[in-house]
């Protein structure tokens, strides 16, 4: 399964977000910390907003930061409100699919129940867990005061 551009890009606003509680981030430092346009991330922001995970403020003093604790954001449920509106594969797709094989394909099965195990592997974790202790990622974000509020987890453990 590959993950698409704007879940990956999501997933780094989050991270920033949660590396940098109590303040209101701005889409330019994100763009920078994150590598990513701007234009590409005011429609990340827009639908993360949109789907509860983001609370956003116009404005002079404006920004954006996480709508809820990052212990409560958990990354499964991301990636499925990103992910799941793009078809696995053809014969997923409502429309635009030839495929000949759709309704006695046992390849259709196997892959909805893959892409089930992706998002079951990823049901335990939270955004806390992916940011918390760990010291690299904070450095790269530029964040003054990781995790203030959000309670400790035990760190992820390397494959």
């Amino acid at each position: 399964m590959r993950v698409t551009k704007r879940t990956n890009i999501a997933m780094r606003v989050l991270m920033f977000c949660a590396a940098n509680t109590g303040r209101l981030a701005t889409k330019a430092e994100i763009a920078l910390a994150c590598n990513a346009s701007e234009n590409h991330l005011a429609q990340v922001i827009n639908q993360l907003a949109q789907l509860g995970f983001l609370h956003t403020q116009r404005g002079r003093n404006g920004g954006l930061e996480l709508a809820r604790p990052a212990g409560e954001i958990v990354i499964g449920d991301v990636f499925r409100a990103l992910e799941a509106p793009v078809p696995l594969a053809e014969c997923f797709a409502d429309v635009d699919n030839t495929c000949p094989l759709t309704e006695a394909c046992r390849l259709r099965v196997a892959l909805t129940d893959a892409a089930n195990a992706f998002y079951a592997t990823l049901d335990p974790i939270t955004l806390d867990a992916l940011v918390c202790d760990n010291a690299p990622l904070i450095d790269i974000l530029h964040a003054s005061a990781p995790c203030r509020g959000i309670p400790q987890h035990a760190p992820l453990e390397s494959a």
